[in-house]
């Protein structure tokens, strides 16, 4: 690949892919059953349009692409939310070609609040925000006691963990889940699943 950000990328577009089957059938279970087609197709296309790019690229430029290739490949409601949290973290990315702990965390605080602007969400609801939102306020308490990048992305990607569990406990209210109304307990969320994926992905490859 074409430095870090690319292998950052094609990594987690990987895991994505390689858990189709699973981001499938967690959504045929409380919504369409589409989450894990259409973002496998979505983060394959992220793939072909990133080798199209030249090598020297900043972090901005990529960001900005997977966000707009998200956007216009993916359908249902994760294309345009995944594909806006994406493009707010590459505002903060231009200029840029490698990321500490400050910019990190910002960049997560901002794809958060675009998550939250398009979706018309908030933690609570069943959603990725049950995943990402934990996640980065652990990322900050572990950057504030001075740990390393890995450190932080560790207690991170747990209280993430731990947010897709806590999807199973309580009652959909957005999307098609919520139509479920009670029955949806006991159903833990896909798109908090594949945020998880995302973050851990993200962890191992920073540890390898």
């Amino acid at each position: 690949m074409k430095g870090s950000i690319y292998e950052v990328m094609a990594v987690i577009g990987q895991a994505i892919i390689n858990n189709k089957q699973l981001l499938t059938d967690l959504d045929a279970a409380i919504g369409d059953g589409d989450h894990g087609i259409n973002m496998a197709r979505g983060f394959e296309a992220v793939g072909a349009k990133l080798q199209s790019l030249e090598p020297d690229k900043d972090i901005g430029t990529i960001l900005k692409t997977v966000g707009m290739t998200l956007i216009t490949s993916v359908g249902g409601a994760s294309g345009p939310l995944y594909g806006t949290a994406f493009l707010r973290a590459a505002n903060l990315g231009l200029g840029r070609y490698e990321l500490d702990k400050e910019i990190a965390a910002n960049m997560l605080a901002v794809a958060i609040t675009g998550i939250k602007e398009r979706g018309k969400a908030t933690r609570g609801e069943k959603t990725m925000l049950d995943v990402l939102e934990p996640a980065y306020d652990a990322f900050v308490e572990a950057a504030g006691a001075q740990k390393s990048l890995i450190e932080c992305l560790e207690s991170a990607c747990e209280s993430a963990r731990l947010g897709v569990e806590f999807t199973k406990t309580i009652v959909a209210t957005k999307g098609r889940a919520s139509y479920l109304g009670e029955r949806s307990i006991g159903h833990q969320d896909p798109g908090a699943t594949s945020s998880y994926i995302m973050l851990q992905t993200l962890l191992e490859y920073i540890r390898c």
